[in-house]
């Protein structure tokens, strides 16, 4: 009798679909004239200062290992760019960790905080790693519907129908993707009144906090109480234009940062050094960068909701990161198929909401961080294609 490999692999692995975002990326491939606005990355290159930096450290010959935690001197400038930037102090000694991109940054918060038949509340439509990386740690999933009526923002009286005995963790995914939701501090405050007295953690995804459109973005961390039970993740993708350096971070308490540190320090060592000194430069000269990208990204948000209204597509304005999140239940076929559809009879490509959980159907994501040229290419052809429904 054969050796059946399939058997042999891990239940809890096979049960897990893969990326619905990637699933439908891999249809492009080999496709010609398609007009995309699918990538969750800046257009932008990496600004040449920052890059310089990296190139420099490698010319310097700084291509050794560092500290499982990251350069001292670069955990010393998160510090101090999260204070100057949303108020939050964090020891760079003994309360940050930089870890390879902010998903290795989820993925050892999770894996530090949730035991086996734990629950993890994640308010959904949202980016697609929380629930996998959740059943990888034994935990369970346990969903919130985010309204389009408020926002596809999380309610205290969501949150507090949610929790049982068994709730270990809240995810905060804010500024959103893929809704361009945000949380404003009186939505934290109530956030926090419902987690008070409770022994609930946040995992508090901030990725996008630099991208926010009016109001600063707010950390749940800064609201009284919540610092000691959160876990701030950020990173150097989205606000830098770093997608392909690879490098983010957490912000915890000392007793949650030790034990994620093991989680790190086993499955990766440490984050690339050439990324960490390239992001030191970004951190000390790289606010003028984030006004000018952030900047072109709120014209273009202007430009991609009002064509989608002016063509029939409800769309509200996004508040942060650089999505829409169109309506298209009108049309009376499933976000799947009109995404299909437009593939192959248009040559255009947006993401169908269910890749961001089953509380994302009926939509369909739509990344602005694509020129304006561009993004009125794709809108040409989706208003070609939904006359023909």
């Amino acid at each position: 009798m054969g050796f059946d490999g399939n058997s042999r692999i891990s239940s809890r692995i096979t049960d897990i679909k893969p990326s619905g975002i990637r699933k439908f990326f891999d249809i492009l491939n080999g496709m010609q004239d398609v007009v995309a606005l699918t990538v969750g990355q800046p257009d932008f290159v990496t600004p040449w200062h920052i890059r310089d930096a990296g190139i420099r450290s490698l010319e310097e010959g700084r291509t050794y290992y560092t500290s499982n935690n990251g350069i001292i001197e670069f955990r010393e400038e998160i510090a101090a760019y999260q204070k100057r930037r949303f108020g939050l102090e964090y020891d760079p000694k003994s309360e940050i960790i930089v870890t390879v991109g902010g998903s290795e940054a989820i993925d050892i918060a999770v894996r530090a905080l949730v035991d086996e038949g734990d629950e993890v509340i994640i308010p959904e439509p949202c980016f697609v790693c929380y629930d996998p990386i959740t059943r990888l740690a034994g935990g369970k999933a346990v969903k919130i519907a985010l309204k389009p009526k408020n926002g596809f923002k999380l309610t205290a009286e969501q949150l507090r129908n949610a929790i049982t005995e068994k709730t270990k963790l809240l995810v905060l995914p804010f500024p959103n993707n893929p809704t361009g939701a945000c949380l404003r501090r009186e939505d934290l405050e109530s956030v926090a009144q419902v987690l008070r007295g409770t022994g609930v953690c946040v995992l508090s995804d901030e990725i996008y906090a630099e991208l926010t459109y009016g109001e600063k973005h707010v950390s749940i961390a800064s609201v009284d109480g919540m610092r000691e039970r959160t876990v701030v993740v950020n990173g150097f993708s989205k606000a830098y234009a770093m997608t392909g350096w690879r490098l983010g971070y957490t912000l915890a308490p000392e007793y949650f940062t030790k034990q994620m540190a093991k989680v790190h320090q086993y499955a990766i060592m440490c984050a690339p050094t050439t990324s960490q000194y390239a992001a030191v430069e970004a951190l000390r000269n790289g606010d003028d960068d984030i006004e000018y990208m952030k900047g072109e990204y709120e014209a273009r948000r202007r430009l991609i909701v009002s064509e989608l209204n002016r063509i029939g597509i409800d769309t509200f304005m996004p508040e942060g990161a650089f999505y829409v999140f169109a309506d298209i239940r009108r049309f009376g076929i499933d976000d799947e198929e009109f995404c299909q559809r437009l593939l192959d009879e248009k040559h255009c490509a947006i993401v169908p909401g269910s890749a961001f959980g089953e509380n994302g159907k009926g939509f369909a994501r739509l990344s602005y961080a694509y020129s304006p040229a561009h993004i009125k290419k794709a809108i040409t052809r989706i208003e070609e294609f939904i006359k023909t429904l």
